[in-house]
């Protein structure tokens, strides 16, 4: 006899998991607590189901927990007040777009390279130098030797801090991303634009002897070390007094690309002296030197050449077999040559007859202004013909 199987008995608040109507149910209740999660304002209730079921929803929740949490959300708080940002609204109103504003910005070129020049403020001075500003993203500096041309004591001599000027950037960044910057670089390209313009206008400068050497001396002009060979010192002092001296100079070769700035004193002083000076006029002078081809004479601080062929007529082997160092003598001017600081003098257009110079200087003397007189005579007959007057001189 067969026993018909016993119905199991079921709560009846707990859903059949083959019942329809139940698993309807939970699906409109899923349904709503999606839902609810979405707009943030309600919280999701289900119906009471088996152990099982309830911890496999339980690790669903979690699993989309965990990932909701490692997500970065699409609207996140600013770390700057919202109220200090322009909207493209106000962009707009401001009368350029951001794309101009984009475009503007990137016209400016922060990558700085040697040889600049660059506007810095100075911010702090230091022992070895001092602490520039120019925009960069690390302080520049400026070595203690690069802050002038001109020797200083301390860099308080020349900066001050919160003080703005130019700098030029003498190297490429180094490790730690800082440059090297320099005025001295600045001063010495300008002194040298400056001396250019002083030679091109042919200015007599003044300028103070700083030291003396075998060649000759030492000055400076616009911070440059400027030389004056001996040959271009015109003064009695010896070389070594001429020290703390301050001398009227011409530029004789100025050349940046060879670092030479040679001058002339003699120049200067013949130039002065060529002011009140004319070609065919006397004057009284003193042998201060003696070379094979002539004599030195002094004529009121600036020095002439008495020519060995221009003493007298008649040939002589030597200059020294006519004249002595310190002898006093007039000579006659016959040339002034302004450009190369020279001054040529005669006395053999002095002389009455052919070689009075060998046999009695003194007649050449006493009869200097005489003869020169008649020079001056020739000199404007032969203008008036169209000759040239030191041409037939000379011959």
């Amino acid at each position: 006899m067969s026993v018909a199987p016993t119905e199991q008995l079921q709560d009846p608040s707990t859903p059949s998991e083959a019942d329809p109507s139940q698993q309807d149910k939970k699906a409109l209740e899923a349904s709503a607590s999606a839902a609810d999660t979405d707009t943030d304002t309600a919280t999701s209730e289900s119906a009471p189901v088996s152990e099982a079921a309830n911890l496999s929803e339980t690790a669903h929740a979690d699993d989309g927990f965990n990932e909701e949490d490692l997500s970065i959300p699409e609207e996140v708080p600013t770390a700057d007040d919202p109220s200090s940002r322009a909207s493209r609204r106000d962009m707009d109103a401001a009368g350029f777009t951001i794309e101009e504003f984009a475009s503007l910005l990137s016209k400016y070129d922060y990558n700085f390279k040697p040889g600049d020049i660059v506007n810095g403020t100075v911010f702090a001075l230091e022992s070895k130098g001092a602490m520039i500003d120019i925009g960069a993203k690390t302080a520049a500096f400026m070595p203690l030797q690069e802050v002038s041309i001109n020797r200083v004591e301390g860099l308080s001599d020349v900066l001050q801090p919160g003080e703005i000027r130019e700098f030029f950037i003498m190297s490429e960044e180094n490790e730690d991303g800082q440059l090297s910057l320099s005025i001295r670089r600045i001063e010495y390209q300008r002194a040298w634009e400056r001396v250019r313009q002083l030679q091109k206008e042919d200015a007599t400068i003044y300028s103070e002897v700083f030291a003396t050497n075998r060649g000759g001396a030492l000055v400076r002009v616009e911070g440059l070390r400027g030389f004056i060979p001996g040959s271009h010192i015109s003064t009695r002092k010896a070389k070594e007094e001429l020290v703390a001296d301050f001398l009227p100079l011409k530029f004789l070769e100025v050349d940046e690309e060879r670092n030479r700035l040679v001058l002339s004193h003699r120049r200067a002083l013949v130039e002065r002296k060529m002011n009140r000076l004319e070609v065919g006029e006397v004057v009284i002078g003193t042998v201060r030197g003696i070379k094979p081809y002539g004599a030195f004479i002094d004529i009121g601080g600036v020095s002439g050449l008495l020519h060995i062929s221009e003493i007298s007529h008649e040939h002589i082997e030597t200059p020294h077999t006519v004249l002595n160092v310190n002898d006093q003598m007039k000579v006659m001017i016959i040339d002034l040559d302004a450009e190369r600081g020279r001054i040529s003098l005669s006395t053999k257009a002095l002389e009455p007859e052919p070689g009075d110079m060998l046999t009695d200087p003194q007649k050449v003397f006493d009869k200097a202004e005489e003869m020169a007189a008649r020079y001056k005579q020739m000199l404007l007959e032969q203008a008036e013909e169209g000759e040239d007057p030191i041409g037939v001189m000379m011959a």
